[in-house]
């Protein structure tokens, strides 16, 4: 009988786990930035980067910062609901900082790929600091991947950028879809 209720429990467990949805990263934003934000023109992507202004030898990256762009390209303002919450999402890896075997065990996940290089940089609100002690081997920043961990409302802060969101990652997967 014992058996059969671990069986059990570990079968409900998985589906659990199985059954996470992913996360939008607009739903990481109040409702007065997420509509801010959807009401911007697109931004493209066919300026050769060190004419954008977002990359320069002098920095930049995802700290860069351009007059033009509206404040909600800064805001991190966050769902405080969400702390503690299980999340799955997808995203694009800023490494930060590797193990001993060169593995990433910490980056930023942004929504899309080239954050840091030739685009705008997202607002603090969509950049979230991963934690992954396990380490994942990167050779593509450009390669999407799904995050799975619990988000919490802690904002960091280096020399790179502002993030409103961390993530303890229980997973780290390249997508393979």
């Amino acid at each position: 009988m014992m058996r059969y209720i671990v069986l059990c429990l570990g079968l409900v467990i998985g589906a659990a786990h199985a059954a996470l949805e992913e996360t939008d990263w607009l739903d990481l934003m109040p409702e007065a930035d997420r509509q801010a934000l959807l009401a911007l023109p697109e931004i493209t992507h066919e300026t050769p980067e060190t004419d954008s202004g977002f990359y320069t030898p002098e920095g930049g990256g995802l700290r860069a910062a351009d007059k033009n762009m509206p404040d909600v390209m800064y805001s991190a303002q966050t769902i405080p609901e969400l702390d503690g919450r299980q999340m799955l999402l997808g995203g694009y890896p800023v490494p930060l900082e590797t193990n001993e075997k060169g593995h990433f065990i910490e980056f930023f996940l942004v929504p899309y790929p080239g954050a840091c290089i030739h685009v705008p940089p997202p607002p603090p609100n969509q950049i979230i600091l991963v934690r992954y002690p396990q380490g994942i081997a990167l050779e593509d920043i450009y390669a999407p991947m799904w995050v799975e961990g619990t988000l919490r409302v802690q904002g960091s802060s280096n020399e790179l950028a502002d993030s409103a969101y961390s993530i303890d990652a229980r997973t780290v997967e390249l997508m393979t879809d």
